[in-house]
Protein backbone atom coordinates (compact mmCIF):
# COMPACT_ATOMS: atom_id res chain seq x y z
CA UNK A 1 0.00 0.00 0.00
CA UNK A 2 2.44 2.38 0.76
CA UNK A 3 4.30 2.02 -2.61
CA UNK A 4 1.21 3.45 -4.16
CA UNK A 5 0.97 6.59 -2.08
CA UNK A 6 2.94 8.73 -4.30
CA UNK A 7 1.32 7.14 -7.51
CA UNK A 8 -1.49 8.62 -5.85
CA UNK A 9 -0.40 11.74 -5.16
CA UNK A 10 0.73 12.58 -8.31
CA UNK A 11 -2.47 11.87 -10.14
CA UNK A 12 -4.24 14.01 -7.72
CA UNK A 13 -1.95 16.61 -8.97
CA UNK A 14 -2.29 16.11 -12.28
CA UNK A 15 -5.87 16.46 -11.82
CA UNK A 16 -5.78 20.02 -10.31
CA UNK A 17 -3.02 20.98 -13.20
CA UNK A 18 -5.28 19.53 -16.01
CA UNK A 19 -8.25 21.33 -14.31
CA UNK A 20 -5.85 24.74 -14.24
CA UNK A 21 -5.84 24.01 -18.40
CA UNK A 22 -9.47 24.96 -18.63
CA UNK A 23 -9.77 27.98 -16.31
CA UNK A 24 -9.45 31.14 -18.08
CA UNK A 25 -7.24 33.75 -16.78
CA UNK A 26 -8.65 36.52 -17.13
CA UNK A 27 -11.71 35.25 -14.44
CA UNK A 28 -10.14 35.82 -11.54
CA UNK A 29 -12.75 35.19 -8.87
CA UNK A 30 -13.39 37.98 -6.67
CA UNK A 31 -14.02 37.53 -2.84
CA UNK A 32 -16.04 41.10 -3.29
CA UNK A 33 -19.12 39.92 -5.54
CA UNK A 34 -22.00 40.17 -3.22
CA UNK A 35 -20.48 42.42 -0.51
CA UNK A 36 -20.65 46.21 -0.17
CA UNK A 37 -18.34 48.21 -2.57
CA UNK A 38 -15.41 49.43 -0.01
CA UNK A 39 -16.15 53.07 0.65
CA UNK A 40 -13.62 55.88 -0.10
CA UNK A 41 -13.39 59.86 -0.41
CA UNK A 42 -10.95 60.88 -3.60
CA UNK A 43 -10.54 64.16 -5.10
CA UNK A 44 -11.92 64.08 -8.46
CA UNK A 45 -9.01 64.82 -11.21
CA UNK A 46 -9.24 68.44 -12.55
CA UNK A 47 -10.97 69.67 -9.13
CA UNK A 48 -9.29 69.68 -6.13
CA UNK A 49 -12.51 70.77 -4.19
CA UNK A 50 -14.66 68.26 -5.69
CA UNK A 51 -14.62 64.50 -3.92
CA UNK A 52 -15.96 61.38 -4.92
CA UNK A 53 -17.56 58.47 -3.10
CA UNK A 54 -19.65 55.20 -3.71
CA UNK A 55 -22.44 56.50 -1.90
CA UNK A 56 -22.55 59.52 -4.44
CA UNK A 57 -24.15 56.78 -6.38
CA UNK A 58 -26.75 55.03 -4.23
CA UNK A 59 -29.53 54.30 -6.08
CA UNK A 60 -27.79 53.74 -9.17
CA UNK A 61 -26.74 50.65 -11.26
CA UNK A 62 -23.03 51.87 -12.12
CA UNK A 63 -20.08 50.82 -12.93
CA UNK A 64 -16.69 51.50 -11.65
CA UNK A 65 -14.25 51.62 -14.39
CA UNK A 66 -10.50 51.60 -13.26
CA UNK A 67 -8.02 52.82 -16.07
CA UNK A 68 -4.92 54.79 -15.89
CA UNK A 69 -3.53 56.93 -18.46
CA UNK A 70 -0.57 54.95 -18.87
CA UNK A 71 -2.55 51.88 -19.50
CA UNK A 72 -2.29 50.18 -22.91
CA UNK A 73 -5.41 48.47 -22.74
CA UNK A 74 -7.60 50.92 -20.98
CA UNK A 75 -6.92 53.18 -23.93
CA UNK A 76 -8.13 49.86 -26.36
CA UNK A 77 -11.14 50.00 -24.50
CA UNK A 78 -12.36 53.58 -24.15
CA UNK A 79 -14.09 54.28 -27.47
CA UNK A 80 -16.53 51.38 -26.64
CA UNK A 81 -16.47 53.93 -22.86
CA UNK A 82 -17.39 56.90 -25.13
CA UNK A 83 -20.17 54.93 -26.87
CA UNK A 84 -21.35 53.30 -23.53
CA UNK A 85 -21.73 56.75 -22.04
CA UNK A 86 -23.40 58.41 -25.33
CA UNK A 87 -25.89 55.99 -25.29
CA UNK A 88 -26.79 56.74 -21.35
CA UNK A 89 -27.00 52.87 -21.09
CA UNK A 90 -25.42 52.77 -17.79
CA UNK A 91 -23.26 55.44 -15.69
CA UNK A 92 -19.51 54.81 -15.53
CA UNK A 93 -17.08 56.14 -12.71
CA UNK A 94 -13.57 55.61 -13.94
CA UNK A 95 -11.35 55.31 -11.08
CA UNK A 96 -7.66 56.56 -11.68
CA UNK A 97 -5.43 54.68 -10.58
CA UNK A 98 -1.73 55.49 -9.70
CA UNK A 99 -1.47 57.88 -12.51
CA UNK A 100 2.05 59.61 -11.39
CA UNK A 101 2.82 61.29 -14.24
CA UNK A 102 -0.49 63.36 -13.55
CA UNK A 103 -2.00 62.92 -17.24
CA UNK A 104 -5.42 62.18 -16.94
CA UNK A 105 -6.70 65.51 -17.06
CA UNK A 106 -5.16 66.08 -20.15
CA UNK A 107 -5.84 62.50 -21.63
CA UNK A 108 -9.46 62.90 -20.94
CA UNK A 109 -9.77 66.29 -22.68
CA UNK A 110 -8.08 64.99 -25.37
CA UNK A 111 -10.18 61.73 -26.03
CA UNK A 112 -13.25 62.58 -24.28
CA UNK A 113 -14.56 61.64 -21.35
CA UNK A 114 -17.17 58.79 -20.66
CA UNK A 115 -17.25 59.29 -16.79
CA UNK A 116 -19.72 60.92 -14.69
CA UNK A 117 -16.56 60.94 -12.38
CA UNK A 118 -12.96 60.35 -12.17
CA UNK A 119 -11.69 59.96 -8.57
CA UNK A 120 -8.12 60.27 -8.43
CA UNK A 121 -6.27 57.15 -6.60
CA UNK A 122 -2.74 58.80 -7.09
CA UNK A 123 -1.64 56.25 -4.08
CA UNK A 124 -3.34 52.98 -5.08
CA UNK A 125 -4.62 52.48 -1.53
CA UNK A 126 -8.04 52.13 -2.96
CA UNK A 127 -7.83 49.74 -5.65
CA UNK A 128 -6.16 47.88 -3.27
CA UNK A 129 -9.41 47.55 -1.33
CA UNK A 130 -11.49 46.48 -4.19
CA UNK A 131 -8.56 44.00 -5.04
CA UNK A 132 -7.31 45.15 -8.20
CA UNK A 133 -4.47 43.43 -9.52
CA UNK A 134 -3.94 45.77 -12.64
CA UNK A 135 -5.64 48.00 -15.26
CA UNK A 136 -8.34 48.12 -16.38
CA UNK A 137 -10.79 46.23 -14.25
CA UNK A 138 -14.49 46.88 -13.99
CA UNK A 139 -17.14 46.39 -11.05
CA UNK A 140 -20.53 46.60 -11.52
CA UNK A 141 -22.04 47.67 -7.99
CA UNK A 142 -26.44 47.75 -7.86
CA UNK A 143 -28.37 50.21 -6.04
CA UNK A 144 -27.70 49.07 -2.54
CA UNK A 145 -23.71 50.14 -3.23
CA UNK A 146 -22.92 46.16 -3.40
CA UNK A 147 -20.52 44.12 -6.11
CA UNK A 148 -22.35 42.18 -8.57
CA UNK A 149 -19.61 41.14 -11.04
CA UNK A 150 -16.00 41.99 -11.53
CA UNK A 151 -14.33 41.77 -15.52
CA UNK A 152 -10.70 41.98 -15.25
CA UNK A 153 -9.16 43.53 -18.94
CA UNK A 154 -10.39 45.66 -21.66
CA UNK A 155 -14.37 45.69 -21.96
CA UNK A 156 -15.02 44.97 -25.82
CA UNK A 157 -18.50 44.36 -27.74
CA UNK A 158 -18.55 40.64 -27.22
CA UNK A 159 -17.15 40.96 -23.41
CA UNK A 160 -20.19 43.48 -22.97
CA UNK A 161 -22.80 42.25 -24.89
CA UNK A 162 -21.59 38.29 -22.95
CA UNK A 163 -21.22 39.71 -19.84
CA UNK A 164 -22.38 43.21 -19.04
CA UNK A 165 -25.43 43.92 -20.64
CA UNK A 166 -27.01 40.63 -19.25
CA UNK A 167 -25.91 41.66 -15.51
CA UNK A 168 -27.21 44.96 -15.78
CA UNK A 169 -30.54 43.40 -17.17
CA UNK A 170 -30.69 41.47 -14.10
CA UNK A 171 -30.25 44.41 -11.97
CA UNK A 172 -32.43 46.70 -13.78
CA UNK A 173 -30.37 48.98 -15.56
Amino acid sequence: MKRWIPLILFAVLVGFFAKGLFLNPREVPSPFIGKPAPAFSLPVVGSTEQTFSPDDMKGKVWLLNVWAPWCVSCRQEHPLLMSLAKERSVTIVGLNWKDRDREAAQLLAQHGNPYVAVPDDLSGKTGIDYGVTGTPETYVIDREGVIRMKHVGPITPEVWAKKFEPKLKELGA
